[in-house]
């Protein structure tokens, strides 16, 4: 299973044009077929960073899938419809995602995915933390991560029977398929909206700090990470 991620600088007045390609003609298309599906379409939360930016994400089948959809958009029925699409953005930075090893999810049923247009749900609010493990680490920080991040999200469960993260899935970049080798994404739900405000608002204290805690002993893995808050429409097929 693959993931296509794509983030799209959108153009201001087209953004509500550009929703509306995604969800009535992008996921239009690969409903009818059986080798992807549209997951995710989420709006960067505001206040968090550059306006207009958009995130999408694809399940993909396998690898022989993703041949035959990247050949659809080189010279095949989805052609026409990306060279109208790049009317509507400035950019597109896309990279090939797939499971860590212990992600929770590690295929999809496809057919299970919904591809109503008209879908109309909750919003949801996911947290999407991407980090950069030193020359050599990837695979340590992967380990660590496992081992000390996400037990302390279950720890959380105590603190009013549930934690403020609920990570779905874990990614890391297919080899040759992104700017960047080492990088693994945390895909998280944000579960719990009241804990949301003490997070941005409190500084951390000595006790989150010490060693033994996650903002500590991560810094053996990594010092560059970014956490972008996204928040789905409500057609979003995920939420």
């Amino acid at each position: 299973m693959l993931f296509i991620h794509e983030t799209h600088a959108v153009i201001g007045p087209k953004e509500l044009e550009f929703e509306a390609t995604i969800r009535d003609d992008y996921m239009a298309t690969l409903a009818a077929g059986e080798d992807a599906r549209l997951l995710y379409f989420l709006h960067l939360s505001h206040g968090g960073g550059l306006a207009y930016r958009v995130t999408t994400v694809t399940a993909v089948k396998d690898g022989a899938a993703y041949g035959r959809l990247a050949e659809r958009f080189r010279t095949g029925d989805l052609r026409e419809w990306a060279a109208e699409t790049d009317k509507l953005r400035h950019t597109v930075a896309a990279k090939i995602i797939v499971p860590a090893p212990w992600s929770p999810v590690q295929d999809i049923d496809l057919a299970t995915v919904p591809t109503d247009p008209k879908g109309d749900h909750e919003l949801s609010l996911f947290m999407e933390d991407s980090a950069w493990p030193y020359e050599g680490k990837l695979d340590d920080y992967l380990a660590k991560a496992q081992a000390q991040y996400a037990p302390s999200l279950e720890e959380g469960r105590h603190f009013k029977g549930k934690s403020m993260l609920e990570l779905q899935m874990v990614f890391q970049t297919a080899w040759g398929a992104a700017p960047r080798r080492r990088e693994v994404i945390l895909w998280q739900k944000v579960v719990d909206l009241d804990r949301l405000k003490p997070l941005i608002m409190t500084e951390l204290t000595a006790e989150q700090r010490a060693p033994g805690t996650w903002m500590n002993d991560a810094f053996e893995v990594r010092d560059d990470w970014e956490s972008r808050l996204l928040r789905t429409t409500r057609w979003s097929p995920w939420y």
